[in-house]
């Protein structure tokens, strides 16, 4: 594996839109930095929102996005990748599908990671949260 910090970004798309969770995990250091751009406290809708710092917790993000999502209908799309030294913003649109009912969303994403000698040391995503939210919201029962 390459710990040029392009070939790691590339390689972690890749794993992600494969769904290979553990595999997607293992480009991760332990502890790693992690930020999702919402509230601290996240959202009841949005259960994979949550502080993560290891490579368990990484696999499980992912796993419990895909299981509130239609995988086949996930359109999300990489539209450029910046990298300077260690540094890498990808930067892209969200494109999904509500398991629970077939809400479709979409959201712009600009996602910083920091890659350390192969590995993946920051992960800070910002994305639009309400839209998100809103999404998901719809399928909660009153």
């Amino acid at each position: 594996m390459s710990t040029d910090t392009h070939d790691v970004v590339e390689e972690l798309l890749r794993r992600m839109a494969e769904g290979d969770h553990d595999r997607t995990a293992a480009l991760f250091a332990e502890p790693v930095d992690w930020l999702l751009s919402w509230p601290a406290e996240g959202h009841p809708a949005v259960p994979w929102i949550q502080p993560r710092s290891s490579r368990a917790e990484v696999a499980d993000h992912f796993r419990s996005l895909e299981a509130h999502h239609v995988p086949e209908l996930n359109g999300t799309s990489v539209t450029r990748i910046l990298v300077d030294g260690t540094h890498a913003v990808v930067l892209g649109e969200i494109v999904q599908t509500v398991r629970a009912g077939g809400t479709a969303y979409t959201s712009p994403f600009a996602l910083h990671l920091t890659v350390e000698d192969g590995l993946i040391t920051r992960y800070h995503i910002f994305e639009d949260s309400l839209t998100i939210a809103r999404a998901l919201s719809t399928q909660i029962s009153p």
